[in-house]
């Protein structure tokens, strides 16, 4: 497919969406036609995903295209919302002459929030990798946040992490949970091996909010235990994943790192999904995003759930979904996400 031909297409679909959203009879079909022309079973959305296939000299051209498309989509919702819009507070009027809320726009459905559609992305993936899912609670016990994760008291690495605690007045230090990590000490505690789980939810950072920091910001963790468990396992599932989440095409690395709890430990990162590593704005002309952390289970946290290091092994990774909803969406600053911009939040 070339610049083009994905232009032609668009153009014919314009024409189209010009006739089915002038003849709509009412907000509820309207907002079906808006789906369709922009919703993400939307040839404009497959379209747009298709663009890091295309050759360079074509991916502005088609950029050009698709915003002057989706524009003038929105110019057609909006002219006949507010057309609608008047029709409907008309008759309304007339049925109910004490009606105090004339000119405002009806009711809209609601749809999941962009973190939540690949939250759910990410789940249906390791479901089909024969994980389990595990739960935690936000706030969270010295223990299982830091020392059971290798993290004795006033040990350097707990600067890694600023974070905020809780007076939860019973006495025991509680924090609100820097990372999904203690979720998979409570799956140990929990049961034997073998365990292949998973845990997702919010974490908590003491962090002034900006392009790329969040205070408050969601994590996946995965952990997998069993015997003979090792690196190659590990790099396997990353690769795995990842293929089925950005692309056939998609290559993953690991980069040596630290973390208390793995070693050894690495930052795995994937090829560019929008330069496909040959080097672009989002990836800082590098070819690679890192995204997050893994490695193998520091036998220390064995001991501290009661596992026997001499038979059993494991992995464990971890990554922002907020940074993949940014990198799915090619979006510029995490903000955009936690304003609750209606506008912004309808185009996904």
């Amino acid at each position: 497919m070339d610049a083009q031909s994905i232009t032609s297409q668009l153009d014919a679909a314009h024409a189209k969406a010009v006739e089915e959203i002038g003849a709509a009879a009412d907000s509820a079909a309207l907002k079906l036609l808006d789906q369709q022309y922009l919703g993400k079973t939307s040839l404009f959305l497959e379209l747009k995903k298709g663009t890091k296939d295309l050759p360079n000299e074509d991916k502005p051209i088609v950029g050009k295209s698709l915003n002057v498309y989706r524009e003038g989509i929105l110019a057609l919702v909006e002219a006949k919302k507010a057309e609608l819009a008047a029709g409907e507070n008309s008759a309304r009027y007339e049925s109910e002459r004490l009606d105090l809320t004339s000119g405002t726009h009806g009711r809209s459905r609601g749809h999941l929030h962009i973190v939540t559609q690949v939250k759910r992305e990410l789940e249906d993936i390791f479901f089909g990798m024969g994980y389990t899912m595990s739960e935690g609670p936000e706030v969270e016990t010295d223990w299982h946040n830091f020392q059971a994760l290798n993290f004795p008291p006033a040990h350097p690495a707990r600067a890694m992490q600023d974070t905020l605690f809780v007076d939860a007045g019973d006495g025991e230090q509680s924090v609100l949970r820097t990372h999904t990590s203690p979720v998979q000490i409570r799956a140990m505690l929990a049961s034997d091996p073998p365990i292949y789980t998973i845990a997702t939810g919010r974490t908590y950072r003491n962090e002034t909010i900006d392009a790329r920091h969040s205070p408050v910001f969601h994590q996946i963790e995965g952990l997998a235990v069993d015997t003979n468990i090792t690196m190659r396992d590990l790099r396997g599932t990353i690769e795995t994943f990842m293929k089925k989440l950005l692309g056939e095409k998609t290559k993953s690395r690991l980069i040596p790192s630290f973390f208390p709890f793995t070693e050894p430990s690495a930052e795995f990162g994937v090829s560019c999904p929008f330069c496909e590593g040959s080097g672009c704005r989002v990836c800082s002309h590098t070819g690679w995003i890192e995204v997050g952390g893994c490695g193998m289970v520091d036998p220390n946290v064995f001991e501290a759930v009661g596992y026997d290091t001499e038979k059993y092994t494991g992995f464990a990774f971890g990554f922002g979904i907020d940074r993949i909803a940014m990198l799915r969406y090619d979006l510029d600053e995490i903000r955009a996400i936690f304003d609750n911009d209606v506008r912004f939040l309808e185009q996904y």
